[in-house]
C-alpha cells in the first residue's frame, strides 16, 4: 500500500516551530509570567492588528469567546440570536448559556453557509444578534448579512473559529461585526498547544467589558473589586507564546492550504464544497458530499487515507435542542448525512492530494 495520508499532521506543524517555542517557554518560565504578562500582551496586540481591529482579548477557549461577546452586549433572557444549524455545537451553546434563545436557520445548498435571506426571514422583535459562522474557513457574504443587520438594528457577531486569516472583500474576517470569536484549539489554522481563544473588536467599551467579565468581574488594574459577576476565562502566557510564534507562519500555512484545495478543486469529480466568490478562504476543512458515506470512508481508511465528519447531526436535531419544537431545515439535514471531510493541512503535498482524489473518484464511480 502507498504511504498513508494523514487527515491532520500536528506533529509536523509543531516541529516547524518547536525550537522557537522552546526558547520562549524557557524565558517565560524563568520569569513565572504564566497569567497575563508581556507574552499575552504582545500576542493580543499582534492578533488585533492582524485581524484589522483595535482590540483583542485572549480568553480560555473559543466557546468562551462567543459567550463573553454575547454577555458584553447585554444579550440574555428574552433575546433571540439567529444561528445556522450547520455549525459546531459551541455556537448555539454560547447563546443558551447566556440565557438567550438560539433560532436555528438553514444554509445555502451550495456553500452550506448562512445567507442574508436566511437571516432576514428569521428576524423577530426579540432578535438581538446574528451569529455569522465562517464554516470550513469559508467566509459568509458579510456585505449582505451586515446590511440586513444594520437595517434591523441587530448585532452582527462573527464566529471565526475556523477562519483565521480568511478575507471578505479585501478585509480580514473578524473586522466586520461588532466582535468576533476565535478558537485556538490545536487543530485550528492558528492553534495553541492546548485550549485557547480570543475576542477581537474595535469597540473599546465592549472590549473593556469583556476583559472585566473574563477576569471574575474585575476591571483592568483592580484586584478584589468585583463590579459584576464574571468568570475565569484567561489565555495563559504559555499558550500566548505558542500563538505568537505560530502567527509568524500562518500566512504561509494558509497559502499551502489554498494550494492543496486548488488540487482538490481540479480533481474531485463532484460534490466539493467551494467558497463564495469574493472571499479568500483558508480551508480549515475540505468537505465533499458523497453517497453512502460510511462505505466511502471505509474505502479511504483501507487505503491509508484519513477522513472525518463535520458534523453528523445538525445542531437543531441534537438531543440538547431536539426536546424543543424545532423547524425542518432540509438543506442542513441532508448535508449532515452526506458530508465527508478529507485530508487538509499545510504539509499536504500535491501527490498526497492527488492520491486522495484518485481513491475518492474510484470509490464514487463504483457507487454511481
Amino acid at each position: 500500500m502507498s504511504e498513508p495520508v494523514a487527515f491532520l499532521d500536528l506533529n509536523g506543524l509543531h516541529a516547524e516551530i518547536r525550537d522557537e517555542v522552546d526558547r520562549r517557554w524557557a524565558e517565560l518560565v524563568s520569569t513565572s509570567g504564566f497569567i497575563g504578562g508581556p507574552y499575552l500582551g504582545r500576542f493580543e496586540e499582534r492578533w488585533a492588528e492582524y485581524c484589522g481591529t483595535t482590540e483583542a482579548i485572549g480568553v480560555a477557549n473559543g466557546t468562551d469567546a462567543l459567550e463573553l461577546i454575547l454577555r458584553g452586549l447585554g444579550i440574555g433572557p428574552g433575546d433571540e440570536v439567529i444561528v445556522p444549524t450547520n455549525t459546531f455545537f459551541a455556537t448555539p451553546e454560547a447563546v443558551t448559556v447566556v440565557g438567550a434563545t438560539p433560532v436555528f436557520v438553514d444554509v445555502d445548498p451550495d456553500s452550506l453557509l448562512v445567507t442574508a435571506d436566511h437571516v432576514r426571514a428569521a428576524i423577530t422583535p426579540r432578535t438581538a444578534a446574528v451569529m455569522a459562522v465562517h464554516l470550513f474557513g469559508h467566509p459568509v457574504d458579510l456585505t449582505a448579512i451586515a446590511a440586513v443587520c444594520d437595517t434591523a438594528g441587530i448585532a452582527l457577531v462573527e464566529d471565526a473559529a475556523q477562519a483565521h486569516g480568511a478575507e471578505w472583500d479585501g478585509r480580514r474576517i473578524g473586522s466586520f461585526g461588532v466582535a468576533a470569536g476565535f478558537s485556538f484549539y490545536p487543530g485550528k489554522n492558528l492553534g495553541a498547544f492546548g485550549d485557547g481563544g480570543a475576542v477581537v473588536t474595535s469597540d473599546a467599551e465592549l472590549a473593556r467589558d469583556i476583559r472585566t467579565l473574563a477576569n471574575h468581574g474585575q476591571p483592568a488594574g483592580t484586584k478584589y473589586r468585583h463590579h459584576v459577576v464574571g468568570r475565569n476565562s484567561r489565555l495563559d502566557g504559555l499558550q500566548a507564546a505558542v500563538l505568537d510564534v505560530a502567527l509568524d507562519h500562518i500566512d504561509r500555512w494558509n497559502e499551502a492550504r489554498r494550494a492543496a484545495f486548488d488540487v482538490y478543486a481540479d480533481l474531485v469529480p463532484r460534490g466539493l464544497i467551494r467558497p463564495l466568490e469574493g472571499s479568500v478562504a483558508v480551508h480549515h476543512l475540505v468537505e465533499v458530499r458523497v453517497p453512502e458515506r460510511g462505505l466511502v470512508q471505509k474505502q479511504l481508511a483501507e487505503e491509508g487515507i484519513g477522513s472525518g465528519i463535520h458534523y453528523p447531526v445538525p445542531c437543531h436535531r441534537t438531543p440538547a435542542y431536539a426536546v424543543d419544537q424545532q423547524p425542518d431545515l432540509p438543506v442542513a439535514e441532508r448535508a449532515a448525512a452526506e458530508i465527508l471531510s478529507v485530508p487538509m493541512h499545510p504539509l499536504l503535498g500535491r501527490s498526497d492530494v492527488e492520491r486522495v482524489c484518485e481513491v475518492l473518484a474510484a470509490t464514487l464511480d463504483r457507487l454511481s
